[in-house]
This record gives C-alpha cells, sequence and structure tokens, in this order.
C-alpha cells in the first residue's frame, strides 16, 4: 500500500513538471532495460544537451540512482497508476522497449504523443512477437537491416500507414566486444555455457537433465545460466538439475542476473531460440551450439510475412545445430565448432557488420534519432491543435 502512494507521488511529479521540459520520456518496463537505454540516455543528456525523464515500473530500477546532467527519473509502479499515466500522458516522444502497445491494458495517450519501440534483441520481428505487435508505434529503432524488411512488408500485408524506422544498432553487441577476454586454453578443459530461454519448450523444459548429463560425462565444464524467467514460471526444472548434479565438481548453478565471468570464460554456449545465443556469438566471437527445440513463437502466421526469422538465419553461421535425439554426440559437436576459432571470428565479424547497424556508434545514432522524432512530434501537435491529419 506504501509503494502504491509512492506510485501515485511519482506520477503526480511528473505531471508538475513543465510541459515544455516533458520532451523525451523513456520508459522502462523492467529494471533490466536500463542496460540498453543508459548509453543512448548518456549521449541525449551529455552530448547533445537534451532532458531527459525516465519513467520504470520497478523500485529498484538502477537508472533511478542515475547522476547524470538533464535527468529525472519517476517509479509509478506497474498497476493502475501506470495505466492512468499512459493513458493521460502529455509528452512530445515516448521510447521503450515494451511490445504490444495498444494491444494490451497500456494504450496510447489521449494526447498527440510520438511513440518509438527500441529494440533489446535481434530477434525478427514475426516470429518470436504477435504479428501486430508492432502495429501500433510511430517509429522503430531498428537494430539491423532484416528489422527494416520485416516493419515494411507488415505495413504493406495489413495496409498500415508507414512508420518512420532508424538505423540503431544494437548496444549490447557492442559492449561484449569491448569487454570480452580470453577464456582459459581449451587444453586445460572446455567450458560449456548452458543459457537457455524459458517456457514449455526451453531446453531445460524438454531435456534439461540429460543434457547436463550428457554434458558432464564428455569431461566439459558446465555452467548453468537459466534465464530469469524459468526461476518464477518452472523452478522445478532447475531444481530436478540441482538436486542431481550440484555436488559434481564440474558443475556451477549461476543465477546471478549482473554476473558476467561465465560469459567471458566459457569457450561455447548452449541455447535454444535464446536472443542470448546471438549476443554471445557476436559480441564475444564464440561459438553457439543450438539445440533444436521446436521454434519459440508467437505468431502462428509468421511465415505469411514470406521472410526467414533472423533467429532461424543465423544458427548455422555462427554456431550448429544438434537434433534433441542426437545428444549422446553433443561432445563431439561442441570440439568440432572449437577447432578453428580464427575463421570463426572472421565469419562472425562478416556477419555483424552485415546484420548490425551502426556498429560502435549505436548509441549516438539513437539519441540523434530520438531528436529528429522530436521534431515529427512537434509537427503532429501542430497539426492536432488546427485539426489536420
Amino acid at each position: 500500500m506504501l509503494q502504491g502512494l509512492k506510485n501515485w507521488q511519482a506520477a503526480r511529479a511528473f505531471k508538475a513538471i513543465p510541459r515544455d521540459e516533458r520532451r523525451i520520456v523513456i520508459y522502462a518496463e523492467s529494471g533490466h532495460d536500463w542496460h540498453h537505454f543508459r548509453p543512448v540516455i548518456e549521449c541525449l543528456t551529455k552530448e547533445l544537451n537534451e532532458s531527459v525523464i525516465y519513467v520504470t515500473s520497478t523500485p529498484d530500477d538502477q537508472g533511478l540512482a542515475a547522476d547524470l546532467p538533464n535527468f529525472r527519473a519517476f517509479n509509478i509502479g506497474s498497476g493502475a497508476v501506470r495505466t492512468a499515466f499512459f493513458q493521460w500522458l502529455d509528452a512530445d516522444v515516448m521510447v521503450m522497449t515494451m511490445v504490444d502497445l495498444q494491444n494490451l491494458q497500456l494504450k496510447r495517450s489521449i494526447n498527440p504523443v510520438y511513440y518509438a519501440f527500441m529494440f533489446h534483441s535481434l530477434i525478427s520481428m514475426h516470429m518470436a512477437d504477435h504479428d501486430n505487435t508492432y502495429d501500433h508505434y510511430d517509429a522503430i529503432l531498428c537494430a539491423g537491416p532484416h528489422h527494416i524488411l520485416e516493419a515494411r512488408k507488415r505495413e504493406a500485408m495489413a495496409n498500415l500507414p508507414e512508420k518512420d524506422l532508424f538505423k540503431h544498432g544494437y548496444h549490447r553487441v557492442e559492449e561484449l566486444m569491448a569487454e570480452r577476454r580470453d577464456p582459459p586454453p581449451v587444453e586445460e578443459g572446455v567450458h560449456v555455457l548452458l543459457a537457455p530461454s524459458w517456457g514449455d519448450e526451453c531446453i531445460l523444459n524438454v531435456c534439461g537433465v540429460e543434457i547436463t548429463a550428457a554434458l558432464l560425462a564428455a569431461g566439459f565444464k558446465v555452467t548453468l545460466r537459466p534465464h530469469f524467467q524459468t526461476r518464477w514460471i518452472t523452478p522445478d526444472v532447475i531444481d530436478a538439475i540441482t538436486a542431481k548434479y550440484g555436488d559434481h565438481p564440474q558443475f556451477e548453478l549461476q543465477e546471478q542476473m549482473g554476473e558476467n565471468d561465465s560469459l567471458y570464460d566459457s569457450h561455447v554456449m548452449i541455447t535454444d531460440w535464446s536472443g542470448a545465443g546471438m549476443d554471445y556469438g557476436l559480441g564475444l566471437e564464440k561459438p553457439v551450439l543450438y539445440i533444436d527445440v521446436p521454434v519459440k513463437t508467437r505468431n502462428d502466421n509468421w511465415r505469411d510475412l514470406g521472410l526467414e526469422p533472423f533467429e532461424i538465419y543465423v544458427r548455422d553461421k555462427i554456431g550448429g545445430i544438434l537434433p534433441t535425439d542426437k545428444l549422446d554426440e553433443i561432445g563431439a559437436a561442441i570440439n568440432g565448432l572449437l577447432e578453428n576459432p580464427d575463421a570463426f571470428r572472421e565469419n562472425i565479424a562478416q556477419i555483424r557488420d552485415e546484420w548490425v547497424f551502426n556498429l560502435g556508434h549505436s548509441s549516438e545514432a539513437a539519441a540523434k534519432a530520438i531528436q529528429q522524432m522530436l521534431v515529427k512530434a512537434k509537427q503532429r501537435r501542430e497539426d492536432a491543435a488546427t485539426g489536420q491529419h
């Protein structure tokens, strides 16, 4: 009840900010979003001298304690306060990583706000999400050329007005490239990072115990890094693995979200349809072994778009694919992926250059794109005031 009162107070404090200072609002559905927004916000507030208001739905969001110029942050929670905040928002531009604006409980404002979606993954738009997930945004900050193709194809098929599409990029890959370090030599032992997605058909739910057994039997060190949603939704699958192998000297469970050592010190990642596999392969230039569980999709009609999703296309380009009925071959598959690291890195660099926009300066590109959005938002307000469409 006390937190609810604080959320209402935060919403009122936001509304008390003079209207001409409510130009850029960035909304974070989860505290995890801060890692994606932070470099863009820093560029906006420091280099471009823009004021940014950061609104989050989680009380432990690091953005609430950020010490930046031209920056204010508020926590409005995830209940009725947030719903009302969205309905009555009066600002120029709102940027978010939240999907399905207008489709679920959070709607576009009654005021002429300009909404922009920013990707926090390289996955495609049309398989992991519903076909109409992005229909109600005015702009999309695209991570790569596949997002532009997918957005335009969807607009043409559904007879939608064209969105403003900006070439953004993907900071997470840049971050991993900058921070990566060489793992210990494989001669000292191969370290496997088991990092699946979440859901009924992810690796842990389908064959978690079996795959862990196969890896340990092959002599590998295994770090299990489950998706945080798995601990909430199906914790029993994690507990079943740790009950059997928790005392094994070559096994480790890692559930700390901010931990990165397992990413840097491992030699190969095993995953399914997680976007983390693309981050690992393209950012750390290390191979990914995909266990071929059924595709993770919220759109049964994804094939209608006629475009191969990036997460399907890239799997055998940044590693290999192993069927679930061939787990006994996992040792040979991993050793094969580690045979020629120099050729692998060269191939990764080519894929990265082709499929990720603005590599090395994506945050600056996003910040400048948001400035362009402000111009479009101003025109929208003027049109609304004069009754034009």
